[in-house]
């Protein structure tokens, strides 16, 4: 068996190349840079250009239902753009930032692994340029215009301050803080409500960023943000407590992207970082499109499993942009197919081919969802070293008589070298597909029908149940004229269904949506299903307690 150094080791030991070198290499001079030390820097927005993005090739990583440790789409992500350079595609790979919720977590950072990672990897894994704490200040700064006109008898909106479901956010899973009471103290501490917070990853400004063009707007998302109604029922937006100017000055450098490199010295933008199971999973249109704007080929990937990130990049993020993909990746692992097929988490390194072939089930719904959208397809099997030959040709069998194309990708153990036979594929895929994809719904449906649509089509359940606060919220989204947006539905990444118990290709289900919050500025509204809460907490055994540093700044124990 290979041995293979951590992956803060191998990170740790490649020598970088100067951020200048690598903007060069995409022909950007290094006076466009704002940098932040030897090895990140902010790029210029004036630098995106539609006419060359209308001819770049955009392939979107995506995946089957992921384990808990998911499957590995950042990391089949950068392998594939080590390996579409290695033969003579010019790739840029465009990625989200890591949340310090999972870094210090469960689930770890986000910057890939093994020999397919993004560096500087501890900085881009913790406060990297900033942006994640500019998205927090924006939107704390909004909480405080909020409770402080609540109080003022000067400029007081008269809003019910029962109304407002607008929380606070921090970059942290911190359970304790999803629930609180805020304003206590007496008249000193202003008007006592029951708040909450967010994490910064589902902040709607996280999303508002993701999803603005230029700065303008920003201003005018920000603007449009829900905040809650005045006694006598008035709806009340940012604009109308004048924030967007000062929410937008502390997201200013924030709105930029980000430019680092891969392991093998090739271009990495990374920017914004919305998680896919309460957020809409994608970097932001700015990175994408400045990706495009670079280089003939960008390698994105969104969010957990195709039924949530790439659901919400195809009929969320691509309809604001104008943007479609041409070439879709879906990552599987052995593993995770044993794990569908009813395998125990802590027995998924034996050998089980008959649990392998019912987990199939989970793949083919993906595959499934993936045609529907009309975008060619590649199933890449991110392998690891635990994986059994026969396991291995069983999948590859099974896509061949699904007419799906198939390769193994090893960029973990071997970069770039790993993937190259996934690179072939994905750009012929690209290169042949001329078309674009077929949306799931109309926009201008009703908010029950778009639903309905994702729940039944992508999912796969049998009926949507909608208890009295989700009816309550329709009937406010419609008073609200917010009818004709998008939806972002909030559920479990951990199955189809809206129970994360549920693995394989559950039927008959019921998708229960207990509540939809309202997202105006970000322009979707967000349907949360299930028990799912946007503010995690951490497990039993934290990653955080395996860290730490020494004298000489050296960090061990990250991934």
């Amino acid at each position: 068996m290979t041995s293979i150094p951590s992956d803060i080791k191998i990170a740790q030991s490649v020598k970088l190349r100067h951020i200048s070198e690598i903007a060069g290499s995409v022909a950007v001079d290094e006076s466009s840079l704002e940098l932040y030390g030897k090895y990140k820097a902010k790029l210029p927005l004036n630098l995106m250009d539609e006419d060359k993005i209308s001819k770049s090739r955009l392939i979107l990583v995506t995946a089957m239902t992921p384990t808990p440790a998911g499957e590995g789409k950042t990391t089949t992500s950068i392998g594939l753009t080590e390996a579409m350079n290695r033969i003579g595609k010019k790739t840029t790979v465009v990625l989200r930032e890591p949340s310090l919720g999972p870094v210090f977590g469960m689930k770890g950072g986000a910057a890939g692994g093994g020999y397919s990672q993004v560096v500087p990897m501890e900085d881009i894994n913790l406060h990297f340029t900033g942006d994640f704490a500019a998205i927090e200040k924006a939107n704390n700064l909004l909480s405080a215009l909020i409770d402080n006109n609540i109080q003022s008898p000067s400029g007081n909106l008269n809003i019910d301050p029962r109304t407002v479901e607008w929380k606070r956010v921090m970059d942290m899973n911190d359970r304790s803080l999803r629930n609180i009471v805020s304003g206590m103290g007496g008249k000193p501490g202003g008007i006592m409500r029951e708040t909450g917070f967010n994490i910064t990853a589902a902040s709607e400004i996280m999303a508002i960023l993701c999803l603005a063009h230029n700065m303008d707007e920003l201003k005018e998302k920000l603007g449009n943000i829900y905040i809650g109604d005045t006694f006598d029922g008035k709806a009340v937006f940012a604009r109308d407590l004048k924030a967007e100017g000062a929410m937008a000055i502390l997201l200013k450098d924030a709105i930029k992207p980000n430019l680092v490199q891969t392991l093998e010295g090739n271009p990495a933008i990374i920017h914004g970082g919305p998680f896919a199971n309460i957020a809409q999973g994608t970097n932001s249109v700015i990175a994408t499109k400045m990706g495009m704007s670079l280089t003939d080929y960008v390698v994105t990937e969104a969010g957990f499993g195709a039924d949530l990130g790439a659901e919400k990049f195809l009929n969320i993020k691509c309809g604001y942009s104008g943007i479609t993909p041409h070439a879709v990746v879906l990552v599987a692992t052995i593993r995770a197919l044993k794990y569908h097929g009813g395998q125990p988490l802590g027995e998924l390194t034996e050998t089980n081919t008959v649990a392998l072939v019912k987990g199939l089930s989970n793949l083919e719904k993906h595959v499934e969802n993936i045609r529907t959208y009309g975008l060619p397809g590649v199933v890449s099997l991110n392998k690891f070293i635990t994986d059994h030959e026969d396991e291995i040709e069983i999948l590859i069998n099974w896509c061949r008589k699904q007419g799906i194309k198939v390769a193994v990708s090893e960029s973990w153990e071997k970069g770039g070298e790993g993937a190259e036979e996934l690179a072939h594929l994905v750009a012929e895929e690209a290169d042949s597909f001329s078309g674009k994809y077929k949306p799931l719904y109309d926009w201008n449906w009703q908010v029950k029908d778009k639903i309905d649509a994702i729940c039944r089509k992508v999912y796969g359940a049998r009926d949507v149940e909608y208890l009295p606060k989700a009816r309550q919220n329709l009937h406010k989204i419609e008073r609200l004229g917010l009818s004709d947006k998008p939806v972002c539905i909030a559920k479990t990444q951990k199955s189809f269904s809206d129970d994360p118990k549920a693995l394989g290709r559950p039927q008959n289900f019921t998708i229960t949506v207990r509540e939809i919050e309202i997202a105006a500025g970000a322009g979707f509204t967000i349907p949360i299903t299930g028990n799912m809460l946007r503010m995690p907490g951490l497990p039993n055994a934290p990653a955080a307690t395996g860290m730490d540093i020494t004298n000489d700044g050296v960090i061990s124990g990250l991934s």
